[in-house]
């Protein structure tokens, strides 16, 4: 299995996410690459030998995981946020998953690291969405046979919500599943832009795409500028294109 982990300007999350993948075994037992932008220094630090340290040109989610996709051996892929923690023992689990080979793919079961109702209430409307219409998407850990994988194109090279699509087209390839144990991932895009209205916006997003409109317009608002860490206020108007 190949652990791709795309990081922009975030080797304070990056190095505790693999402080967590070394302390459960996950860079024991599994090909770990970071594909980065951004704060080379800082990243090199909490890399540490851990990964395999790669810098694609360009800064986007999708490329970064694109490139890390490329360069990996494994024959199951899972994509994991440089700010999400998976459950103890998630390879077994992910292997357990994929043993059925109608099986094409899947994700986990979501779950913010910070405390607070309203996060937990958001945590509640989002399980209801992802088991309702098996949408999944990035911060619940994607993973999915590399063959399946490269015949599907790979990430679109979008700039927000190419894993929806990604996620969208795995459950047209074959069935898709949902590990009932919890990813916990990082609320600070909420935190940061107020949780009800990012809520707000990414329903606005989701509604666009459903109606096949252009929601890449929407993106550098969503992801901020390339220079920032991901989940930092948004500076920028909604109509820039990132």
């Amino acid at each position: 299995m190949s652990v791709v982990i795309p990081s922009r300007n975030d080797a304070p999350a990056l190095q505790r996410t693999l402080d967590h993948l070394q302390a459960t075994g996950v860079c024991a037992d599994a090909e770990v690459i970071v594909a980065a932008s951004g704060d080379p220094d800082g990243t090199r630090r909490a890399v540490a030998g851990r990964a395999r340290l790669l810098w694609p040109p360009r800064s986007t989610r999708a490329a970064l995981q694109n490139t890390g996709a490329a360069a990996a051996t494994g024959a199951i892929l899972f994509f994991l946020h440089a700010d999400s923690l998976p459950p103890a023992g998630a390879l077994r689990l992910i292997e357990a998953a994929l043993a059925d080979r109608s099986v094409v793919g899947g994700a986990f079961e979501q779950l913010f690291d910070e405390p607070g109702w309203s996060l937990r209430a958001i945590t509640v409307l989002n399980r209801v969405r992802y088991r309702l219409t098996r949408n999944y998407y990035g911060d619940q850990g994607l993973f999915v046979r590399a063959d399946v994988f490269h015949r599907l194109g790979r990430f679109r090279d979008w700039a927000v919500l190419e894993d929806l699509d990604l996620s969208q087209r795995l459950k047209r390839a074959g069935r898709t599943v949902l590990i009932r144990r919890p990813l916990r991932t990082s609320a600070r895009r909420f935190i940061a832009r107020g949780r009800w209205r990012t809520l707000v916006f990414i329903a606005w997003l989701l509604l666009l795409h459903t109606l096949r409109q252009d929601v890449q317009r929407y993106a550098e608002r969503w992801r901020g500028p390339a220079e920032t860490t991901p989940g930092s206020r948004a500076t920028t108007s909604p109509g820039r294109r990132a």
